[in-house]
């Protein structure tokens, strides 16, 4: 993909970058692979916000996304190459032998008319999914399943791979996008390749309305809140925080503080930690 630069001709276009969409073969989903999606605009079961600046945004149709990969040893062939508004993946439509029709994540590299298996027996090539036993050291993989038969549950965002390091026993270690080592067990599906849209991380939204597009409510810095709203809040003019750190809305430390459980049972299988980055969002606000 590419990137498409607008020249200034307003505000809004002065920062734009958008995608070209040169790899997109179809303009509409497939209709039976779609259904549709509560939004619940960072509410819980009982109606409370859970999670701040969520809401509003354009009417969507989820695409329903082969994760498992369980048709195995059945060949089936790229059709389409899709936009999924869910994600900031592309998606490919396949077809198998039988006639089914599947949504799959697009890695790069995938071109329409290809053809893609599932199956330990499958060759080593971009869009074929196969155990991390068979699967030889150095390749790069996404869609890992952390449980055999669930799905892939990470490295599914654009851009991403995850690389096999090591095998011993009944594990395999990656490394993944966050530079962190994990054991995974070895009969678990990965996809070879690397996720498409890679570019997506060098798009400028350009102004607040395409933020709100996608769902996102403005943030409010703390600093310019009261003092009853925020630990920041309050005082003359441009003031400290008045803390030795910043803090949440709750008080609890921000920007850096680590918030997974200590005694979590996975723990044991991490290797080696991911690599501390910053928790600031784009233009550094603080929480």
């Amino acid at each position: 993909m590419g990137i498409r630069i607008y020249r200034p001709y307003t505000p809004g276009t002065r920062e734009r970058t958008v995608a070209d969409f040169a790899e997109l073969t179809a303009s509409k989903p497939e209709k039976s692979l779609t259904k549709s999606r509560h939004r619940p605009k960072g509410r819980n079961n009982r109606g409370v916000i859970t999670c701040r600046h969520r809401g509003g945004g354009h009417k969507r149709r989820y695409r329903i996304i082969d994760f498992r990969r369980d048709k195995r040893e059945m060949p089936a062939k790229v059709l389409t190459v899709e936009y999924d508004p869910n994600r900031n993946a592309r998606i490919a439509l396949v077809q198998y032998q039988d006639g089914e029709k599947r949504y799959i994540l697009h890695p790069t590299g995938l071109a329409v008319e290809t053809e893609i298996m599932a199956g330990e027996n499958s060759p080593i090539e971009v869009g074929n999914a196969l155990p991390l036993y068979a699967i030889p050291l150095g390749t790069a993989v996404h869609n890992v399943e952390l449980v055999a038969g669930k799905g892939g549950q990470i490295v599914r965002a654009a851009g991403t791979s995850a690389q096999v390091v090591a095998k011993e026993g009944n594990y395999v270690a990656l490394k993944l996008p966050s530079g962190e080592v994990r054991l995974i067990r070895k009969e678990c599906y990965a996809t070879i390749g690397q996720v498409g849209n890679a570019e997506d991380r060098n798009t400028r939204l350009g102004k607040a309305g395409r933020k709100r597009w996608l769902g996102r409510r403005p943030q409010v810095r703390g600093s310019v809140m009261n003092p009853v709203d925020h630990p920041h809040g309050g005082g003359e003019g441009r003031a400290p925080i008045g803390r030795s750190g910043p803090v949440t809305p709750w008080g609890k430390p921000a920007l850096g503080y680590k918030t997974r459980k200590k005694n979590k049972h996975s723990n044991k299988y991490i290797l080696r930690r991911r690599r501390r980055s910053s928790k600031r969002g784009r233009g550094g606000r603080e929480s």
